[in-house]
Protein backbone atom coordinates (compact mmCIF):
# COMPACT_ATOMS: atom_id res chain seq x y z
CA UNK A 1 0.00 0.00 0.00
CA UNK A 2 1.10 3.34 -1.21
CA UNK A 3 2.10 6.12 1.52
CA UNK A 4 0.19 9.19 1.86
CA UNK A 5 1.87 12.75 3.02
CA UNK A 6 -0.13 15.42 3.58
CA UNK A 7 0.69 18.87 4.58
CA UNK A 8 -1.24 21.94 5.99
CA UNK A 9 0.05 25.29 3.92
CA UNK A 10 -0.55 28.30 2.14
CA UNK A 11 -0.88 28.67 -1.49
CA UNK A 12 0.92 31.57 -2.72
CA UNK A 13 1.47 33.26 -5.73
CA UNK A 14 5.19 34.08 -7.17
CA UNK A 15 5.17 36.89 -8.99
CA UNK A 16 8.81 36.31 -10.67
CA UNK A 17 10.60 39.66 -12.37
CA UNK A 18 12.53 38.12 -16.06
CA UNK A 19 16.02 38.19 -16.85
CA UNK A 20 17.25 39.28 -13.80
CA UNK A 21 15.59 42.70 -13.68
CA UNK A 22 14.77 44.88 -11.26
CA UNK A 23 10.86 45.20 -10.19
CA UNK A 24 11.41 49.13 -10.60
CA UNK A 25 12.69 48.19 -14.40
CA UNK A 26 10.19 45.46 -15.04
CA UNK A 27 7.06 45.78 -17.13
CA UNK A 28 5.71 41.80 -17.23
CA UNK A 29 6.02 39.18 -14.42
CA UNK A 30 5.89 35.63 -14.63
CA UNK A 31 3.35 34.07 -12.27
CA UNK A 32 3.20 30.66 -10.81
CA UNK A 33 1.57 28.45 -7.22
CA UNK A 34 3.67 28.11 -4.82
CA UNK A 35 4.20 27.45 -0.94
CA UNK A 36 6.24 25.16 1.52
CA UNK A 37 3.33 22.75 1.19
CA UNK A 38 2.65 22.82 -2.08
CA UNK A 39 6.88 21.99 -2.54
CA UNK A 40 6.59 19.13 -0.22
CA UNK A 41 3.72 17.43 -1.49
CA UNK A 42 4.67 18.45 -5.12
CA UNK A 43 7.88 16.69 -5.36
CA UNK A 44 6.78 13.63 -2.98
CA UNK A 45 4.23 13.24 -6.00
CA UNK A 46 7.16 12.88 -8.50
CA UNK A 47 8.73 10.47 -6.08
CA UNK A 48 5.59 8.23 -6.39
CA UNK A 49 3.82 8.65 -3.18
CA UNK A 50 -0.07 9.83 -2.71
CA UNK A 51 0.47 13.41 -1.74
CA UNK A 52 -2.74 15.77 -0.47
CA UNK A 53 -2.37 19.17 0.59
CA UNK A 54 -4.99 20.74 3.27
CA UNK A 55 -5.32 24.49 2.34
CA UNK A 56 -8.10 27.62 1.51
CA UNK A 57 -7.82 29.66 -1.47
CA UNK A 58 -10.25 32.41 -3.12
CA UNK A 59 -13.26 31.68 -4.31
CA UNK A 60 -12.89 32.99 -7.78
CA UNK A 61 -11.23 32.33 -10.73
CA UNK A 62 -7.69 32.86 -9.21
CA UNK A 63 -8.76 30.16 -6.60
CA UNK A 64 -9.86 28.00 -9.55
CA UNK A 65 -6.68 28.53 -11.14
CA UNK A 66 -4.65 27.70 -8.01
CA UNK A 67 -6.04 24.20 -7.51
CA UNK A 68 -5.71 23.43 -11.05
CA UNK A 69 -1.66 23.80 -10.61
CA UNK A 70 -1.91 22.05 -7.68
CA UNK A 71 -3.90 18.93 -9.36
CA UNK A 72 -1.15 19.10 -12.18
CA UNK A 73 1.39 18.80 -10.08
CA UNK A 74 -0.55 15.22 -8.77
CA UNK A 75 -1.71 16.63 -5.42
CA UNK A 76 -4.64 15.77 -4.44
CA UNK A 77 -7.15 18.77 -4.19
CA UNK A 78 -9.93 17.28 -2.08
CA UNK A 79 -9.28 19.57 1.01
CA UNK A 80 -8.18 22.71 -0.47
CA UNK A 81 -11.21 24.74 -0.08
CA UNK A 82 -12.79 27.82 -1.55
CA UNK A 83 -13.18 30.67 1.37
CA UNK A 84 -13.05 34.42 1.38
CA UNK A 85 -11.21 36.23 -1.84
CA UNK A 86 -7.53 37.41 -1.23
CA UNK A 87 -4.38 35.10 -1.77
CA UNK A 88 -1.11 35.80 -0.57
CA UNK A 89 1.64 36.51 -2.94
CA UNK A 90 5.46 37.36 -3.66
CA UNK A 91 7.71 39.56 -5.67
CA UNK A 92 10.95 37.54 -6.89
CA UNK A 93 13.55 39.91 -7.99
CA UNK A 94 16.46 36.94 -8.99
CA UNK A 95 19.88 38.05 -7.75
CA UNK A 96 22.61 38.43 -10.13
CA UNK A 97 26.42 38.67 -9.06
CA UNK A 98 27.00 40.56 -5.91
CA UNK A 99 23.34 41.63 -5.51
CA UNK A 100 21.10 38.80 -3.84
CA UNK A 101 17.84 37.64 -4.50
CA UNK A 102 14.78 40.19 -3.22
CA UNK A 103 12.16 38.65 -1.72
CA UNK A 104 8.81 40.74 -0.94
CA UNK A 105 5.86 39.49 0.58
CA UNK A 106 2.00 40.91 0.08
CA UNK A 107 -1.25 39.86 1.27
CA UNK A 108 -0.44 37.48 3.34
CA UNK A 109 -2.59 38.32 6.48
CA UNK A 110 -5.73 38.98 4.57
CA UNK A 111 -5.17 35.83 2.52
CA UNK A 112 -7.78 32.85 2.51
CA UNK A 113 -5.57 30.69 3.98
CA UNK A 114 -4.46 32.73 6.77
CA UNK A 115 -8.39 33.98 7.56
CA UNK A 116 -9.96 30.58 7.90
CA UNK A 117 -10.65 29.15 10.89
CA UNK A 118 -9.93 25.08 11.40
CA UNK A 119 -13.77 24.43 12.18
CA UNK A 120 -14.35 24.99 8.28
CA UNK A 121 -12.08 22.17 7.35
CA UNK A 122 -13.15 18.51 7.75
CA UNK A 123 -9.63 17.37 9.44
CA UNK A 124 -10.81 14.54 10.94
CA UNK A 125 -11.71 13.22 7.46
CA UNK A 126 -8.35 14.81 5.65
CA UNK A 127 -6.44 12.63 7.84
CA UNK A 128 -7.75 9.48 7.35
CA UNK A 129 -5.16 6.97 5.18
CA UNK A 130 -2.58 9.60 5.90
CA UNK A 131 0.93 8.03 7.37
CA UNK A 132 2.42 11.58 7.25
CA UNK A 133 1.94 15.31 8.29
CA UNK A 134 3.89 18.33 7.38
CA UNK A 135 4.03 21.96 9.41
CA UNK A 136 5.91 24.58 8.59
CA UNK A 137 6.95 26.95 11.14
CA UNK A 138 6.44 29.67 8.32
CA UNK A 139 2.33 28.89 8.39
CA UNK A 140 3.01 28.94 12.07
CA UNK A 141 4.25 32.34 12.13
CA UNK A 142 1.24 34.09 10.49
CA UNK A 143 -1.63 34.98 13.30
CA UNK A 144 -3.41 33.39 16.40
CA UNK A 145 -5.93 31.84 14.15
CA UNK A 146 -3.33 29.70 12.28
CA UNK A 147 -1.34 28.89 15.17
CA UNK A 148 -4.40 27.36 16.72
CA UNK A 149 -5.08 25.62 13.81
CA UNK A 150 -1.69 24.42 13.37
CA UNK A 151 -1.69 23.10 17.19
CA UNK A 152 -5.32 21.26 16.52
CA UNK A 153 -4.52 19.49 13.41
CA UNK A 154 -1.06 18.10 15.34
CA UNK A 155 -3.16 16.90 17.93
CA UNK A 156 -6.09 15.16 15.55
CA UNK A 157 -2.99 13.66 13.89
CA UNK A 158 -1.39 12.70 16.48
CA UNK A 159 -4.52 10.58 17.60
CA UNK A 160 -4.53 9.08 14.57
CA UNK A 161 -0.97 7.90 14.90
CA UNK A 162 0.52 10.00 12.05
CA UNK A 163 4.16 10.76 11.86
CA UNK A 164 4.58 14.71 12.36
CA UNK A 165 7.37 16.50 9.91
CA UNK A 166 8.11 20.11 11.30
CA UNK A 167 10.31 22.24 9.77
CA UNK A 168 11.10 25.46 12.09
CA UNK A 169 11.93 27.67 8.73
CA UNK A 170 12.06 30.62 11.70
CA UNK A 171 11.61 33.63 9.67
CA UNK A 172 12.23 36.71 11.45
CA UNK A 173 10.42 39.45 9.06
CA UNK A 174 6.91 37.46 9.76
CA UNK A 175 7.48 36.72 13.66
CA UNK A 176 8.30 40.79 14.04
CA UNK A 177 9.85 41.90 17.70
CA UNK A 178 10.77 39.28 19.77
CA UNK A 179 9.90 37.08 17.59
CA UNK A 180 11.79 34.22 18.84
CA UNK A 181 10.41 34.36 22.31
CA UNK A 182 6.74 35.01 20.79
CA UNK A 183 7.49 31.26 18.52
CA UNK A 184 9.01 29.28 21.64
CA UNK A 185 5.94 28.26 23.06
CA UNK A 186 4.62 27.12 19.86
CA UNK A 187 7.72 25.46 18.85
CA UNK A 188 8.14 23.53 22.07
CA UNK A 189 4.51 22.37 21.69
CA UNK A 190 5.04 20.53 18.22
CA UNK A 191 8.49 19.35 18.93
CA UNK A 192 6.89 17.39 22.02
CA UNK A 193 4.88 15.67 19.26
CA UNK A 194 7.06 15.59 15.90
CA UNK A 195 8.71 12.37 14.58
CA UNK A 196 10.99 14.86 12.06
CA UNK A 197 12.52 18.25 12.52
CA UNK A 198 14.05 20.48 10.26
CA UNK A 199 16.07 22.61 12.24
CA UNK A 200 19.16 24.11 12.35
CA UNK A 201 21.54 25.59 15.63
CA UNK A 202 20.12 29.08 14.87
CA UNK A 203 16.90 27.88 15.77
CA UNK A 204 18.06 25.56 18.96
CA UNK A 205 19.97 28.96 20.32
CA UNK A 206 17.73 31.63 19.33
CA UNK A 207 14.44 29.85 19.66
CA UNK A 208 14.73 27.40 22.32
CA UNK A 209 17.46 29.59 24.52
CA UNK A 210 19.92 26.68 24.45
CA UNK A 211 23.71 27.76 24.61
CA UNK A 212 26.78 26.48 23.54
CA UNK A 213 30.57 27.35 23.97
CA UNK A 214 31.52 25.33 20.80
CA UNK A 215 32.33 27.25 17.79
CA UNK A 216 32.35 25.47 14.77
CA UNK A 217 28.76 24.73 13.00
CA UNK A 218 29.11 21.33 13.11
CA UNK A 219 30.16 20.35 16.70
CA UNK A 220 26.92 23.59 17.85
CA UNK A 221 24.74 21.04 15.99
CA UNK A 222 26.18 17.90 17.39
CA UNK A 223 25.81 19.20 21.02
CA UNK A 224 22.35 21.59 20.96
CA UNK A 225 20.77 18.72 18.46
CA UNK A 226 21.09 15.93 20.73
CA UNK A 227 19.77 18.16 23.76
CA UNK A 228 16.61 18.78 21.65
CA UNK A 229 16.19 15.64 20.68
CA UNK A 230 16.55 13.92 24.27
CA UNK A 231 14.41 16.75 25.92
CA UNK A 232 11.68 16.44 22.88
CA UNK A 233 11.91 12.78 22.10
CA UNK A 234 12.59 12.94 18.54
CA UNK A 235 13.81 10.19 16.18
CA UNK A 236 14.97 12.76 13.34
CA UNK A 237 16.58 15.90 13.32
CA UNK A 238 18.13 16.89 10.01
CA UNK A 239 19.09 20.32 7.52
CA UNK A 240 22.02 22.25 5.64
CA UNK A 241 25.12 23.73 6.40
CA UNK A 242 24.99 26.38 3.57
CA UNK A 243 28.27 28.03 2.73
CA UNK A 244 27.81 31.15 0.42
CA UNK A 245 30.61 31.84 -2.12
CA UNK A 246 28.46 34.11 -3.91
CA UNK A 247 25.02 35.13 -4.87
CA UNK A 248 25.04 32.19 -7.60
CA UNK A 249 27.36 29.71 -6.07
CA UNK A 250 27.13 27.71 -2.50
CA UNK A 251 27.99 24.82 -0.97
CA UNK A 252 25.80 22.41 0.51
CA UNK A 253 26.38 19.97 3.11
CA UNK A 254 23.72 17.90 5.10
CA UNK A 255 23.32 16.76 8.86
CA UNK A 256 20.95 14.23 10.26
CA UNK A 257 20.70 13.11 13.61
CA UNK A 258 19.50 10.08 14.00
CA UNK A 259 19.58 7.69 17.26
CA UNK A 260 22.21 9.77 19.47
CA UNK A 261 24.84 9.58 16.13
CA UNK A 262 25.34 12.47 13.77
CA UNK A 263 25.57 11.96 9.88
CA UNK A 264 27.11 14.02 7.24
CA UNK A 265 26.99 14.26 3.69
CA UNK A 266 29.74 15.83 1.63
CA UNK A 267 30.29 19.16 0.73
CA UNK A 268 28.44 19.46 -2.55
CA UNK A 269 29.65 22.54 -5.00
CA UNK A 270 25.75 23.97 -6.17
CA UNK A 271 25.94 26.62 -9.31
CA UNK A 272 22.17 28.35 -8.48
CA UNK A 273 19.35 28.34 -11.37
CA UNK A 274 16.71 28.96 -8.56
CA UNK A 275 17.34 29.14 -4.43
CA UNK A 276 13.50 28.89 -3.45
CA UNK A 277 12.04 25.99 -2.52
CA UNK A 278 15.75 24.27 -2.56
CA UNK A 279 14.91 23.19 1.56
CA UNK A 280 11.97 21.58 1.35
CA UNK A 281 13.93 19.29 -1.49
CA UNK A 282 15.94 18.11 1.29
CA UNK A 283 13.14 17.90 3.67
CA UNK A 284 11.75 15.62 0.84
CA UNK A 285 14.66 13.39 0.89
CA UNK A 286 14.81 13.11 4.65
CA UNK A 287 11.08 11.67 4.25
CA UNK A 288 11.84 9.59 1.45
CA UNK A 289 14.40 8.01 3.36
CA UNK A 290 12.86 7.30 6.54
CA UNK A 291 9.49 5.78 4.77
CA UNK A 292 11.98 3.65 2.37
CA UNK A 293 13.80 2.54 5.27
CA UNK A 294 17.06 3.85 4.14
CA UNK A 295 19.96 4.24 6.71
CA UNK A 296 20.87 6.86 8.38
CA UNK A 297 24.30 7.99 6.42
CA UNK A 298 22.47 6.63 2.39
CA UNK A 299 19.44 8.77 4.00
CA UNK A 300 21.89 12.54 4.75
CA UNK A 301 23.22 11.81 1.14
CA UNK A 302 20.26 11.25 -0.70
CA UNK A 303 19.00 14.50 0.86
CA UNK A 304 21.54 16.81 0.10
CA UNK A 305 21.37 15.40 -3.25
CA UNK A 306 18.02 16.67 -3.63
CA UNK A 307 18.49 20.25 -2.18
CA UNK A 308 21.58 20.26 -4.33
CA UNK A 309 19.51 18.95 -7.87
CA UNK A 310 16.66 21.80 -7.24
CA UNK A 311 19.30 24.87 -7.30
CA UNK A 312 19.05 23.92 -10.79
CA UNK A 313 15.53 23.60 -11.30
CA UNK A 314 13.38 27.11 -12.14
CA UNK A 315 10.08 27.85 -9.81
CA UNK A 316 9.78 26.78 -5.86
CA UNK A 317 8.45 23.13 -6.48
CA UNK A 318 11.13 21.13 -7.48
CA UNK A 319 10.52 18.44 -10.75
CA UNK A 320 12.39 15.49 -10.55
CA UNK A 321 12.34 11.68 -9.46
CA UNK A 322 14.53 9.78 -7.54
CA UNK A 323 16.67 8.53 -10.21
CA UNK A 324 17.80 11.97 -10.62
CA UNK A 325 18.92 12.39 -7.32
CA UNK A 326 20.67 9.36 -7.63
CA UNK A 327 22.48 10.55 -10.35
CA UNK A 328 23.61 13.42 -8.33
CA UNK A 329 24.80 11.16 -5.50
CA UNK A 330 26.60 9.00 -8.08
CA UNK A 331 28.49 12.27 -9.83
CA UNK A 332 26.86 11.16 -12.70
CA UNK A 333 27.86 14.26 -15.31
CA UNK A 334 26.47 14.46 -18.68
CA UNK A 335 26.65 16.89 -21.48
CA UNK A 336 23.18 15.63 -23.16
CA UNK A 337 21.03 12.50 -22.39
CA UNK A 338 20.07 10.94 -25.46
Amino acid sequence: MNKHIAAYGEIMMRLEVPDNLLLRQAENLKYSFTGTGVNVTGLLSQFGYDTSLISAVPENSIGTAAIGAIRRLGIHSDFIIKNNDNLGMYFLEQGFGNRPSNVTYTNRQQSSFNTTDISEYDIVQSMKGVDVLHICGISLAMNNLTQNNILTIVKVAKEQGIKIVFDCNFRPSLWGDNGNQRAKPYYETILREADIVIMSEKDAINTLNLTTTKESKEEQLEELLLVVAEKFNIDIIAGTIRTIQGSNQNNIKGYLLKNGTMYYSESFEVNILDRIGTGDAYTCGVIHGELSNMDPQEMVTFSTAACVLAHTISGDTPLFDTDDIIKIVNEEKNDIER
